[in-house]
Parts: C-alpha cells; structure tokens; sequence
C-alpha cells in the first residue's frame, strides 16, 4: 500500500482530475512529489508514461489547444515547475456527457497541484506570471502525423488573456463547430 497521499478532485469534464500531491515543506523551501507508480496504480490512473517534456512560456501566451489522434491519442499529466497558468481542457469524446464542454483549472509551482488528463481531450493553457516551466508526462510518444487541435478561442473557454500571444499552427486550427472528432467515449477507457 502507498503511504503517498495524493488528493484527487473531479473537474467538470468526466474523467479529467485535479490531483493535489503531498507537499513537504521546511525553512530551506519545499519538496513535491509529482508521481508515485503504486499511488497513482491505486488511484486506478496511468501509471505507464513514455515521454517527458516542458514548455516555457511568457505571460499572456496561450498555447492550444492540442490533441494527438488516435491511435496514439494519449493521456497527459500536465503540472507548473515554475509561475502560474490558467490550464483549459476540452472535451471531444463524441458520446461523452460532458462532450463539447470545458474546464478551466489554476495550476501553479507554489500549489503544486496537476491535471490530469484522459485520452480524448484537448489541452491548452494561458500564461499568467512573467514566465511558467510547465511539465508535461504522456502515456505515448509524440507523432507528427496524429498531432492536432482546435482553435484556442472557438469553444468558450473564458481565457484570462484578451489579446494572447498564440503561435502561427495554434491560429489555423480548425474551430470546435467544424471538428471531426476522432474520438468516441468510453467509460472504461
């Protein structure tokens, strides 16, 4: 049994979480635990992830909103190492009750807290703080040919940023009304 207490929160897309990890905290600063295979195993999560990254970004960039196709579709634990982001999911699991809905979620370094996200879910975030580390884990490779997205700002998410600095291939997306979701729901899955 795990003596790592991770704390998990349902967002207001079925099977996307908020998990809040143990944070040990003394005069010389604080240390977090981001992942723990038998914890996350009990917690019935993806405990098999294949690549690691990080992005760093200034403040008022948005990047998103990112998805890999299937049949590499993959899970993402998404975390801040450094500031503060506003991240955003969207749900695009034809048959999904929370199909075609949102969820914004704060994540920062200080609160350590992480998303958790299912196969069939966009992703994206807006930058808050002068600069944010955010961290990446992805339960498959990432492939060229299987990576899209949606348009950051045609499915309502309420982004803090107005006028966000968004890349060239972030901008051409096709918009949520107008996407062929690949994906289908699975309560299992």
């Amino acid at each position: 049994m795990s003596q790592t207490a991770f704390r998990i929160f349902p967002t207001a897309i079925t099977g996307c979480l908020e998990i809040r990890p143990p944070i040990h905290k003394d005069h010389r600063g604080h240390l977090i635990k981001v992942f723990q295979q038998e914890a996350f195993r009990e917690m019935g999560l993806c405990t098999d992830f294949s690549e690691d990254f990080y992005s760093v970004s200034h403040c008022g960039v948005v990047r998103g909103l990112h998805f890999q196709a299937p049949p590499v579709a993959h899970i993402k634990l998404v975390y801040c190492v450094d500031g503060v982001i506003q991240d955003a999911v969207l749900d695009l699991r034809r048959g999904s009750p929370t199909f075609g809905q949102h969820a914004v979620i704060g994540l920062s370094a200080e609160d350590g807290n992480m998303l958790y996200i299912p196969r069939g879910l966009a992703h994206g975030f807006c930058t808050l703080s002068e600069t944010a580390i955010v961290a990446y884990k992805t339960s498959s490779s990432h492939s060229a040919e299987h990576d899209s997205g949606v348009l950051w700002n045609s499915a309502g998410i309420p982004w803090a940023e107005d006028t966000p600095q968004v890349s060239e291939r972030d901008r051409t997306h096709p918009p949520f009304e107008s996407l062929q979701s690949p994906f289908t729901y699975s309560p299992t899955a």
